[in-house]
């Protein structure tokens, strides 16, 4: 579980770099609709990664295996919804649209997971 703990402190960082990157690259390139769709993405994104590690500390101390099916899900939900939203944003292509309830579904199963590790004995 380390692992996914680095991966979620990296997905922070990228979480971050992206909400700077629509501040200061995008505020002048986008519609505020759009904006604020990548603004979406990008505090889903951060929230998550802290979600990730979340899950990592918590496949430690609760049950590992809920915790980990956690850690997948919030992967795949920042991947989906995330992801989503960016290449939408960026490419105006709003055939990705279609993707993005898929990752927030990913999102609410990882935080059912969680709950499941924290509520089961290790």
């Amino acid at each position: 579980m380390r692992r996914w703990f680095a991966f979620g402190a990296l997905n922070g960082a990228l979480a971050i770099a992206a909400g700077a990157f629509a501040a200061h690259g995008l505020k002048a390139r986008l519609s505020p609709d759009m904006l604020a769709a990548f603004e979406t993405g990008a505090r889903y994104h951060l929230i998550h990664a802290l979600a990730l590690c979340a899950a990592a500390l918590a496949a430690e101390h609760f049950a590992p295996r809920p915790a980990r099916t956690a850690a997948i899900l919030f992967a795949v939900g920042i991947l989906l919804f995330s992801g989503s939203l960016y290449l939408l944003t960026l490419t105006g292509t709003r055939g990705f649209g279609f993707v993005t309830p898929l990752g927030g579904v990913a999102f609410i199963a990882g935080w059912l997971a969680l709950a499941w590790s924290g509520l089961r004995k290790g």
